[in-house]
């Protein structure tokens, strides 16, 4: 009888702590131990050169605050029969978008703006926005008044309405005419140029990936007045000790910047050098929020660790420990239905430039991952996330075009092996 009571008082005591654990805290701890396996991941990497996909691939990984990968495979310019690097400077494209919201979440930090604000209180441009309808009777466009005004949230989340190049509606069209991303034009100008072409769809209803990041950075120069380049280099690069990650390059680093390589045929041929080099060794007027940064492995990962220890590294605040969490949290409602090819990349929502591992991978196809996660990627194919569950950020740097999400699917599979699934999620 006693050792029955003695058992009955475990049960409870059991059952007592478990009901006082933090929800949150019961749902961050992985399903399963991610351990690096290093030939595996190098196993990857080389056959993604050997298959032809890339010409050549590196990649850095942290996890409990020490490196546990590095590894590279193949050429950083294979005229040149250079290899890939551990300092290789590679285009970036979109991933310089994070960068830009971790700017403007500091100005909002500040109180410099809601994020519900209009965005029209401080870029007047965008006040009146008028909505594509479709086409009447006659086959000419119909617009109408757009339902509410853009919000600041709507261009941290894609939910603006903004096109983001060619297509097939007269908005596009619009677009590609007004051509706001012109690198010969400021960011103000290229503001006001794409304010001046019609929506694809009222404000706060669909996702839709666009140059409303580019539009941030426009805000951040409203804001902040400073020049957007210039804010980012004395309040995130600076403070992070990122020497190396700028939308110009300095001349003397032209002998670290990889060769791009686009497919065609089914084969990947290196891009003429004056093209690749045109983003990041030329003076542009326009410095986007979008895209243009070059960086090395190194420099982007003292970036994800900074998220990945909610703000903070080496000393440096760059964001408090919420604001990196409110970003990295899904901010789609489930009313938003379309969502262009986003679900492509998992079962993901959408925080503030970042994409958001909402569930376990659904298929043996989809990206492997943890729950919590919060990741981007880049045109020519590079990617990084962040794993809260599993203490852990990834930087993968390849210069394939266009992009290729085979390499992703791979490399995840190589970090995170092929049947995990981590913590569960909704």
């Amino acid at each position: 009888m006693r050792g029955r009571r003695m058992a009955l008082a475990i049960i409870a005591a059991s059952v007592l702590f478990a009901a006082t654990v933090p929800a949150a805290q019961a749902h961050t701890a992985p399903a399963e131990t991610v351990t690096i396996d290093k030939a595996r991941i190098d196993a990857a990497l080389a056959a993604m050169v050997a298959d032809g996909r890339a010409a050549g691939t590196s990649a850095l990984i942290w996890q409990d605050g020490r490196e546990v990968y590095f590894g590279a495979a193949g050429m950083a310019d294979r005229a040149a029969k250079r290899p890939m690097r551990r300092d290789t400077i590679a285009q970036i494209y979109s991933m310089t978008k994070p960068v830009t919201g971790v700017a403007l979440m500091q100005l909002w930090e500040q109180g410099k703006f809601r994020l519900d604000d209009p965005l029209a209180r401080y870029l007047p441009e965008y006040a009146d926005m008028r909505v594509y309808a479709g086409v009447d009777a006659t086959g000419q466009p119909r617009y109408l008044a757009a339902e509410r005004p853009i919000t600041v949230r709507d261009i941290l989340r894609h939910t603006a309405g903004f096109a983001y190049g060619a297509g097939a509606t007269p908005v596009h069209a619009a677009y590609v005419a007004a051509d706001p991303l012109a690198l010969g034009i400021p960011l103000a100008e290229a503001s006001r140029r794409l304010a001046a072409v019609p929506l694809l769809f009222h404000p706060g209803t669909r996702w839709e990936y666009s140059a409303a990041v580019d539009v941030q950075a426009a805000l951040v120069e409203k804001l902040s007045g400073e020049s957007f380049a210039a804010y980012v280099n004395t309040h995130i690069f600076a403070p992070l000790k990122m020497t190396e990650t700028a939308w110009r390059q300095p001349d003397d680093r032209l002998p670290r910047f990889a060769a791009m390589n686009v497919k065609k045929d089914g084969k990947l041929v290196q891009q003429d050098a004056a093209t690749a080099r045109t983003l990041n060794f030329t003076d542009h007027a326009l410095t986007p929020g979008g895209f243009g940064l070059a960086s090395t492995l190194d420099d982007y990962h003292r970036f994800a660790r900074m998220l990945l220890n909610e703000g903070l590294l080496d000393g440096a605040r760059i964001l408090k420990p919420s604001t990196v969490r409110l970003m990295a949290t899904d901010q789609l409602d489930p009313a938003i239905a379309e969502r262009a090819w986003l679900p492509g990349k998992g079962t993901v929502g959408f925080g503030f430039d970042v994409a958001v591992r909402k569930g376990t991978p659904q298929t043996p196809q989809e990206n492997r991952g943890a729950t919590g996660e919060f990741f981007w990627d880049g045109m020519a194919s590079t990617l990084f996330w962040v794993d809260p569950a599993n203490r852990l950020t990834a930087v993968f740097f390849v210069q394939t075009i266009p992009y290729d999400g085979t390499l992703h699917r791979d490399f995840r599979a190589a970090v995170y092996g092929v049947d995990y699934k981590g913590p569960a999620g909704d």
